[in-house]
């Protein structure tokens, strides 16, 4: 484990690189380390938890590295999360700042909103299935407060799994309506097709993903809630977007969600 001053160091690099809108260098050339995923978790909850004191509400959770492609690429065999706050929040259609965000990239998603709490310690996939409110299609607006996406597990991770903005679809559809594991994904930016999939791409099936989130949270202390939304990760691989884009999201019995990223500052 990296030495706490080097850790709190390193959160304050990522939120310096926030607050200017200047990405910055990797933070595992300051750890010294770029495969201890918990030196990352524990950068990324220094600021989660600054975060916090500061006013920001939690909204949810995000799950990322669902796919072995990027698993093997970042040199884990495991997912990971970040934390979801309410004013990353943006419906359906409701232009985004392109001032938000530095290195803005687009991912097709499958959210959840639960009804009930998960805070068994270890879940069943029907635990999960019964504590779904609904699903939403969504976009997840990915961004990197390092570099040119120059990034190793440590850095995601503390970055707060690369965690950006995310966009809601405005049609909740309860799960008993829709077979997740087989809906089509197809994700157009500027009325042009960039990115295909299907629900089996986030780990075999998105509630997979979200009954991973579910132990993993409740093992660290901090259980997903009733309204919490969850990101289950990309059905497809993420794009790059640019001040002026549009991106549309196509995901058949489950709906469709759009957004825009338009030229304003923060």
């Amino acid at each position: 484990m990296a030495d706490q001053q080097l850790i709190e160091a390193a959160a304050a690099q990522l939120r310096a690189a926030g607050e200017s809108g200047v990405p910055c260098s990797p933070i595992r050339d300051l750890l010294g380390t770029e495969t201890d995923i918990d030196v990352g978790y524990a950068v990324q909850e220094l600021n989660v938890n600054l975060s916090i004191e500061s006013g920001r509400r939690v909204s949810g959770r995000k799950i990322g590295i669902t796919s072995k492609a990027v698993m093997e690429q970042v040199g884990v065999d495991q997912p990971d999360f970040g934390t979801l706050f309410i004013d990353m929040e943006f419906g359906d259609g409701v232009p985004i700042p392109a001032g938000r965000l530095m290195q803005p990239r687009a991912e097709a998603e499958v959210a959840l909103v639960l009804e009930h709490d998960l805070d068994h310690g270890e879940h069943g996939f029907n635990d999960i299935l019964a504590a779904t409110a609904y699903a939403l299609p969504s976009i997840e607006i990915v961004d990197s407060r390092i570099a040119d996406w120059n990034i190793r597990i440590v850095d995601t991770v503390g970055d707060n799994a690369s965690c950006g903005l995310y966009v809601l679809g405005g049609k909740p559809v309860p799960l008993r309506n829709v077979d997740l594991r087989t809906i089509p994904m197809q994700m157009d930016i500027d009325g042009e097709v960039v990115a295909t999939g299907e629900g089996a791409a986030c780990l075999g099936h998105p509630l997979n993903a979200a009954r991973w989130l579910a132990d993993v949270m409740s093992q660290r202390g901090t259980p997903l809630r009733a309204g919490d939304v969850v990101m289950t990760g990309a059905l497809g691989p993420m794009k790059p977007i640019a001040a002026g884009s549009s991106v549309s999201c196509d995901f058949g019995p489950l709906g469709t969600v759009t957004t825009y990223l338009e030229q304003n500052e923060k």
